[in-house]
């Protein structure tokens, strides 16, 4: 069976509402091609994309290098898992840390788990260091990924209110606001995770 095309951009839109479970609120735009920093819909109309795929594409759509790479390593092995050994993988590693001030990488398929994985690191930290301590401050209108513990740690009733109970370990915040910090830190404190400009919650730049 082939799948149905639809042509129009709102087809698009209309047949995807038959289809997904949804859980994010699109722009009514379907994007079909990019290139550098503009891409095009449905309808061939053009945008300039300051959006860059939540800034994942710092060299734009479509750079001829990555083009190249992705083309490259498609033809030579797709995935592995992470069972096993594969060379680009230890010489992204190897390139990350020659041009960063860190000693160790760990890969991740998305935001959410970053801060999962960063979490688990601190309350093991916590466990093994700090006599149990295992909670984690937070800010208010924050937004760290939409697992069921990031939305506890996302300061944000919104996000929270359908998921509860969620879990507990999170104290929140208000953002720009060191002594509130301060003031929450614990010997149950085991670290304390923000943003260094919120973006979900409206831009917000501290002092």
């Amino acid at each position: 069976m082939e799948p149905q095309s639809p042509g129009k951009t709102n087809s698009w839109q209309e047949l995807e509402e038959k289809l997904f479970m949804r859980t994010v609120k699109r722009l009514p735009i379907t994007l079909v091609r990019g290139q550098g920093a503009r891409v095009w819909d449905a309808e061939d109309k053009e945008y300039l994309d300051f959006v860059a795929g939540w800034a994942v594409n710092s060299l734009g759509h479509c750079h001829p290098a990555v083009v190249q790479a992705l083309q490259q390593q498609a033809q030579t092995l797709i995935h592995a898992s992470n069972q096993f050994y594969t060379i680009p993988q230890v010489q992204l590693a190897q390139m990350l840390i020659e041009h960063s001030c860190l000693d160790r990488v760990f890969f991740c398929n998305s935001g959410a788990e970053a801060n999962e994985g960063a979490m688990k690191l601190a309350r093991r930290y916590g466990k093994l260091r700090l006599n149990g301590a295992f909670e984690i401050v937070t800010t208010r209108d924050s937004f760290h990924g939409r697992t069921l513990a990031m939305v506890a740690a996302t300061g944000q009733n919104k996000f929270q209110e359908p998921y509860i109970p969620l879990p507990d370990g999170f104290v929140n915040v208000d953002y720009n606001n060191i002594e509130a910090i301060k003031t929450v830190t614990s010997p149950r404190t085991c670290a304390v995770m923000l943003e260094p400009v919120q973006g979900e919650g409206g831009v917000n730049v501290p002092d």
